[in-house]
């Protein structure tokens, strides 16, 4: 048993790597040639010699490390690791000024960053600032209770955005998670208050999917007298079925007319941040009538990049809210035709009248399509069937609208 004027003298020659000095039940006590001294408890794990560091001398006087040597020796006893156990200890008290919600919430956000579009990124933050920091941001996060969350999120129900709700409770959970996995908090308490909110049915974007009324809208959007380009742009919607911000900007160089082919760069698709990053651009196979159109338009913006450039600058595009104007001074409102609801028209129509493969038309709309083991398909498989499919896509509204297809019988 060593006494503590031993350890207060111990030193180390400086012809050797190290001294030990033994105490009892593993203890040592190891001396440097420098004269730094550590505890150290010999331990075995699954047969195999480990040591366990139990701080320095004097730091740690002998009768301290002695109750530390106990301690981890009834850690042991109950079938947990000390080392580990004093690994999870030291992460934690590095954090301990740290364990704030907000804290751990901007730590979590700013990880994420770089992963997120820009959208995304001003939502998830817009979430944190409005609706959970006013409630919790001071609050260590591992002492919040699942009550509490509860009327953080209720308060957002309250003013009738129950969307924005499931949403903040979303983001709540990816902080807890975080603060789970960074030692701040034991578990995500947000996972308690699911069943506690309103369900959200979120609304779709309208879409005519009625072959008869559908026709009435291409003969109506061809008759439309506003000016050239949104009139371009108001035919092109509905015949490519491309999201509004892909065809609003659409610049000239995108397009191959003699290939009848249309390009659009991975960064201006709806994609995560990598994926617009290096990420494969998607091709949209041009039908002939598409194709006329826009070489009537090329004589009126072909000086400028923009094929759809708007009345105040050539240098940017119209606005999200040109085209459903449009629609609306034609007689369609949000409720009846939406822009982006030309894409479920499309599906829709493709697949139940048109018997087009369900897999081609995913692919054209830029949807990653997945086999049964997760894995998505290679989309320009798929390149000839697309292409044949927007020409007969074309074809077909052009008989929509000439009255075809959608003759109407009165039952004998």
């Amino acid at each position: 048993m060593l006494t503590d004027a031993q350890c207060r003298n111990a030193t180390c020659s400086p012809d050797k790597k190290r001294a030990r000095l033994t105490d009892a039940g593993g203890l040592y006590l190891e001396i440097s040639p420098a004269g730094s001294k550590r505890w150290f408890w010999k331990i075995y794990l699954s047969g195999k010699e480990s040591r366990l560091s139990l701080g320095s001398y004097p730091d740690v006087t002998l009768t301290a490390a002695r109750k530390a040597r106990d301690a981890a020796k009834l850690q042991k006893s109950e079938g947990n690791n000390p080392i580990l156990i004093r690994k999870v200890e030291k992460l934690r008290a590095t954090t301990a000024d740290a364990d704030t919600f907000k804290v751990t919430a901007l730590e979590w956000y700013e990880m994420k960053l770089d992963s997120w579009s820009s959208h995304y990124a001003i939502r998830e933050k817009r979430n944190l600032e409005k609706d959970l920091f006013p409630h919790f941001a001071a609050r260590h996060i591992g002492e919040i209770q699942p009550i509490e969350l509860l009327a953080a999120v209720r308060a957002v129900e309250e003013r009738g955005a129950l969307d924005v709700a499931h949403r903040v409770l979303t983001t709540a959970g990816q902080v807890w998670r975080y603060a789970v996995a960074t030692g701040r908090a034991q578990r995500d308490i947000s996972a308690d208050i699911k069943g506690a909110l309103k369900p959200h049915h979120g609304k779709h974007f309208a879409a005519i999917t009625d072959p008869l009324k559908l026709g009435e809208l291409i003969r109506v959007i061809r008759g439309y007298q506003g000016g050239p380009i949104v009139r371009a742009a108001l035919q092109l919607a509905p015949m490519l079925f491309q999201r509004p911000g892909e065809l609003r900007a659409a610049a000239w160089a995108e397009f191959d007319l003699d290939a009848a082919m249309w390009t659009i760069p991975a960064a201006r698709m709806k994609r995560s941040v990598d994926g617009k990053r290096n990420g494969d651009p998607h091709q949209v196979p041009l039908p002939m009538q598409a194709v006329e159109i826009l070489r009537k338009l090329h004589p009126i913006t072909g000086h400028s990049a923009l094929c759809f450039y708007g009345e105040r600058s050539h240098d940017r595009p119209i606005s999200d809210n040109t085209l459903r104007a449009a629609l609306l001074t034609l007689g369609y409102g949000p409720d009846a035709q939406s822009v982006h609801g030309f894409r479920a028209t499309a599906r829709t129509l493709l697949a139940e009248e048109l018997g087009v493969d369900p897999l081609v038309i995913e692919a054209q709309l830029a949807h990653a399509v997945k086999d049964a083991n997760g894995r998505a398909y290679n989309r320009t498989q798929y390149m000839k069937h697309r292409a044949s499919m927007m020409q007969q896509w074309a074809d077909y509204l052009d008989k929509l609208a000439a009255g075809g297809d959608v003759i109407q019988f009165k039952a004998a």
